[in-house]
């Protein structure tokens, strides 16, 4: 993977399973590949993260100098609800993305309140375990609508100047069903794999221009066995915001594997 890579989509996993042993087994492949991104990549300053548990009115970002975190999940076993990632906040790049946005006439706002949930924290302690660089977040916004998400991203490109690494953290199979249940047919898999095909080509085939690779990102629906990988899309939805973000250049594919038998994808740009 390109050390300079500054945009990610990349897998979480399934609650705080990436870091419990009970869960080691069906997540390692997505364990090694996060530590291994925290070891090739470029140290940045700081660090921003669009996260599929989080959905807002308005694009909203977490703006508060140290927050706590949001333990987002139930019936785990104690000890995931006593980890712990003390990274600061950071109010200055928050206010940057705010303005950014009302540049482009994209109405949102700050919260001071808010913590990270675990779409921020469970990956960043895999990548990032010191907790030393700062962080923000920025939400989804409700109702999920793609072309919107695209737009979120086209108005924070000046962020690529800036040293930001920008995560859009979600999960490109979200089926909870299909996840959670190992006697699942077979045929989910196949049509995982047709999705799957789907979303690798129009994310890395640099043959498709600009307005062909956001067409089909935003009609995503119509890919091969859509909402059967993704009966509901805020774990997708990140990776618009990435592709706007990068104004929809070729992604590289960085990850290829199965997370609890079912295979998932990432992205950089």
């Amino acid at each position: 993977m390109n050390p300079n890579a500054r945009i990610l989509y990349i897998p979480h996993g399934g609650g705080p399973l990436p870091l419990l042993e009970m869960g080691r087994k069906s997540h390692q492949a997505m364990i090694d590949f996060l530590q291994q991104i925290g070891r090739e990549l470029k140290k940045p300053q700081a660090i921003l993260v669009i996260s599929a548990h989080w959905e807002a009115d308005l694009p909203t970002i977490i703006s508060s100098e140290k927050p706590s975190l949001l333990y987002d999940y139930y019936g785990f076993t104690p000890e995931s609800y006593n980890i712990t990632y003390p990274a600061a906040g950071h109010p200055e790049l928050a206010s940057q993305v705010h303005h950014l946005l009302k540049a482009h006439n994209i109405e949102s706002k700050l919260d001071a309140h808010r913590q990270f949930d675990h779409g921020l924290f469970i990956p960043l302690k895999l990548m990032y375990p010191d907790a030393d660089i700062p962080c923000i977040q920025l939400s989804l916004v409700a109702g999920l609508d793609p072309k919107q998400h695209i737009e979120i991203g086209k108005a924070l490109t000046a962020l690529q100047d800036e040293d930001v690494l920008i995560i859009g953290s979600g999960f490109s199979f979200h089926n909870i069903h299909a996840l959670m249940d190992t006697q699942y047919s077979e045929v989910i898999n196949e049509q995982n794999e047709a999705f799957h095909n789907w979303l690798i080509d129009v994310c890395t085939n640099s043959d498709l221009s600009e307005v062909e690779r956001e067409q089909k990102l935003i009609e995503w629906d119509a890919a091969p066995f859509a909402h059967i990988c993704h009966p509901r899309e805020e774990h997708l939805m990140p990776l618009h915001v990435c592709s706007g973000l990068s104004k929809n250049k070729a992604a590289q594919l960085i990850f290829d594997a199965d997370i609890s038998g079912k295979r998932t994808c990432a992205f950089a740009w």
